[in-house]
């Protein structure tokens, strides 16, 4: 008698084209998962190629669905095991953030976790939240620890709209959103909460958190003097992890029975002035600049990935790991001379 074959595991990545979705999808299918992830416009080939490229792996669909669209997830998340919600606006340029980010972001949230109430096949659903939504406080001093336990200060954020504020009040907002959906709805929701990534990416642009994190090498005065200074006074430190850490602990977590609540993924904290001096003596060819007058050469707190440690997970890469594969994706990428 032939034996029945053991069922694939159907995984739903939403928001596939970016940074982390596209790497998540893509360690999924080598784990033999069936994939189906969201994208908003399918029939955009160049938006898309790096996925369909991945299709070649095993079993991936693309299907289109907008995070403002509710019902538009209803047929993506039909019959699956996991979802896994990747996306988020960002527009860090946005002269409007509340219509911008903070309304999509929340929206996104409640109409991809309708679909997972309605689908009733749906086990675990895995959320990318950050940093931003925990590290942001007005408290002072160097050496505190934010753990799970942390939220950003929404009232701070919106009140004295510090540069870029939108981002960290639309994650805040949108996973406090889902908290409250889920409980109310009986969903398992997880929370991954990454620092900053860096590493290489599968998609055709470059990641803006990848310009961000090597901004010192390039010399990008714009990143360096408002958004790398502006991250470490804003959130407290410069708090670095590679992708693919960031996807493994997502996949980590989906798996993990005992695994609930909140999970801060970070590899690496530190300052401005301390990765600079890093980056100097590790790639001297760069000419990283090392002076910074009188800013503060300390991180005000450290992002601790305890809990998820304890929960059995290993952080792949270093600092010199991390760093070494995104000078090499410059280099690929002819963004950096050799």
């Amino acid at each position: 008698m032939a034996t029945q074959p053991i069922s694939k595991k159907t995984a739903c990545v939403i928001g596939g084209t970016g940074f982390v979705a596209s790497l998540l999808v893509k360690l999924l299918l080598e784990k033999g998962y069936a994939v189906k992830t969201t994208v908003r416009d399918p029939d955009n080939q160049k938006k898309i190629s790096h996925l369909t490229a991945l299709q070649d792996l095993g079993e991936l669909e693309i299907l289109g669905a907008d995070l403002t669209d509710e019902g538009s997830f209803d047929a993506p998340i039909a019959g699956c095991d996991l979802v896994f919600h990747v996306a988020t606006p960002v527009n860090f340029a946005s002269e409007d953030p509340e219509n911008d980010m903070i309304k999509p972001a929340v929206q996104g949230v409640q109409n991809v976790l309708k679909a997972c109430v309605k689908a009733k096949t749906v086990k675990r659903v895995v959320l990318t939240s950050s940093a931003a939504a925990v590290s942001i406080n007005t408290l002072n001093g160097t050496g505190l620890v934010t753990d799970e336990n942390d939220w950003s200060d929404v009232e701070f954020l919106s009140t004295a709209k510090p540069p870029t504020w939108g981002y960290p009040a639309s994650k805040t907002l949108a996973e406090k959103t889902a908290w409250k959906f889920a409980k109310e709805n009986n969903i398992d929701l997880i929370p991954v909460i990454p620092s900053l990534m860096a590493g290489s990416s599968l998609t055709p642009d470059v990641p803006s958190s990848i310009g961000l994190a090597m901004s010192l090498i390039t010399g990008n005065d714009f990143l360096i003097n408002h958004a790398l200074k502006g991250m470490q006074l804003l959130s407290g430190s410069i708090s670095i992890t590679h992708v693919e850490d960031v996807c493994r602990a997502h996949i980590f977590l989906a798996e993990k029975e005992s695994a609930s609540g909140r999970y801060i993924c970070c590899a690496v904290n530190t300052s401005v002035p301390e990765l600079a001096k890093f980056l100097n003596e590790r790639y001297p060819e760069y000419k990283v600049p090392t002076e910074f007058g009188d800013f503060p050469s300390k991180a005000k707190l450290i992002l601790s990935s305890e809990k998820l440690i304890k929960e059995g997970f290993d952080f792949k890469y270093d600092i010199e790991q991390i760093y070494d594969q995104a000078v090499d994706y410059f280099k690929a990428k002819g963004l950096l001379q050799n």
